[in-house]
C-alpha cells in the first residue's frame, strides 16, 4: 500500500498511482512544477543561510498533494515562493509549463492558516472581493458567490460578519474566496492548524469532499502526518536545515475516504513510515519534537 522513493529519483519515474481517474500523470503535462530551488539569506556577519536547497517536484491537474515536514524545514517559505510572494535565489515555478517566478496571480489562490477575512464586509463582500478587479458584471459576481458559498455550504450566512462566524466556517469563507476567483490551483497554507481537534477533522472531511466535487489541483503544507495522510494522493517528505525533499510517498487509499479510514492498518503503516522518516531527517540530531501525527483521534 505504500510506495516510498527518493528524491534523487528521476521525476518520470515518480508518477502517482490516481486511484478511479481516467488522467495518467505520465501522459499530462504538470500544473505545477517547482525546478532546481533555492533560498538563501545572508545573516549576522555576512553568513549565508541557505532555508531550501535543490527543490524539485511537480503536481499534476486534479491533484490533491500535500507537503508534510517539521516546523521550521521551510515548507511556509516554498509556499510563498510558489504563491509569487517571496522571490527565490534561485530556480523556476511554473504553472501550466509558464514560468511564474517571483509574480503572484490569480492562477494561484492561498489559503492561509490565520483568518483573513476582512470583519468589515460581509460574507458575501468577502468573497466578492477579488472579483471586483476583474470588472464582472454584478450580476454574474453575484451569481458566482451564491455558487461557491452554497459549495461551501454558507448561502445562508451571506450576510453576517466575520465575527459571527466559527473558525472552521470563516477558513470555508476562505475556501469560497479563493475558488471564486477560478484559479488554476490552490496553496493551502496549513489552513486548519488553529482550530481544535474537532473541527480540525470536520474541516478535513469537507475539503476531501469539496475536492471530490471539484478536482481542483492543491498543495497544501502540514506538519500534521495523519491530515497529510488522510487527504492526499501523494506526500513529499521536506527534511530540514536546509529545507530538502526528502521523499516522495505515493497514498494509495480509496479516493473516497471517511474518517474511520485512519484506523485502518494501512492508514496506520503510512503514517509509521512517514513519522519515521521525519524523525530521522527532521534535524541534525534525528529529534523533531514538533511533528503532529494526529493521535488524538486513537
Amino acid at each position: 500500500m505504500l510506495g516510498i522513493r527518493p528524491e534523487s529519483q528521476n521525476m518520470q519515474e515518480s508518477a502517482v498511482k490516481l486511484n478511479n481517474s481516467t488522467q495518467s500523470p505520465l501522459t499530462t503535462v504538470a500544473k505545477l512544477e517547482v525546478k532546481n530551488l533555492f533560498k538563501s539569506y545572508v545573516g549576522q556577519g555576512k553568513q549565508k543561510l541557505t532555508v531550501l536547497q535543490d527543490i524539485n517536484f511537480q503536481i499534476f491537474p486534479r491533484e490533491l498533494i500535500c507537503l508534510v515536514g517539521t516546523s521550521g524545514c521551510g515548507k511556509s517559505t516554498l509556499l510563498n515562493i510558489i504563491a509569487g510572494l517571496l522571490p527565490p535565489s534561485s530556480g523556476q515555478v511554473l504553472v501550466d509549463s509558464q514560468s511564474v517566478t517571483g509574480r503572484p496571480g490569480s492562477d494561484r489562490g492561498m489559503i492561509f492558516q490565520g483568518y483573513t477575512l476582512y470583519p468589515w464586509l460581509t460574507v458575501a463582500q468577502n468573497v466578492a472581493f477579488g472579483l471586483q478587479f476583474q470588472k464582472m458584471p454584478k450580476a454574474e459576481t453575484r451569481d458566482r458567490v451564491s455558487y461557491f458559498l452554497n459549495m461551501v455550504g454558507l448561502l445562508k450566512f451571506a450576510n453576517s460578519y466575520p465575527k459571527q462566524l466559527s473558525g472552521g466556517m470563516k477558513q470555508r469563507v476562505a475556501i469560497a474566496r479563493a475558488l471564486a476567483n477560478a484559479p488554476a490551483m490552490l496553496l493551502m497554507d496549513e489552513p486548519f492548524g488553529a482550530l481544535d481537534a474537532q473541527t480540525k477533522e470536520q474541516m478535513q472531511q469537507f475539503l476531501l469532499e469539496l475536492w471530490e466535487q471539484n478536482h481542483v489541483t492543491v498543495l497544501m503544507i502540514t506538519h500534521d502526518v495523519e491530515e497529510a495522510i488522510y487527504l492526499s494522493q501523494r506526500i513529499y517528505v521536506m527534511s530540514s536545515h536546509p529545507g530538502q525533499i526528502e521523499a516522495e510517498v505515493d497514498i494509495s487509499l480509496p479516493e473516497h475516504r471517511e474518517l474511520d479510514i485512519k484506523l485502518s492498518p494501512e492508514f496506520v503503516e503510512i503514517k509509521r513510515q512517514v513519522i519515521h522518516m521525519l524523525r530521522c531527517n527532521g534535524s541534525s540530531d534525528g529529534s523533531s519534537d514538533d511533528i503532529s501525527s494526529g493521535d488524538s483521534v486513537h
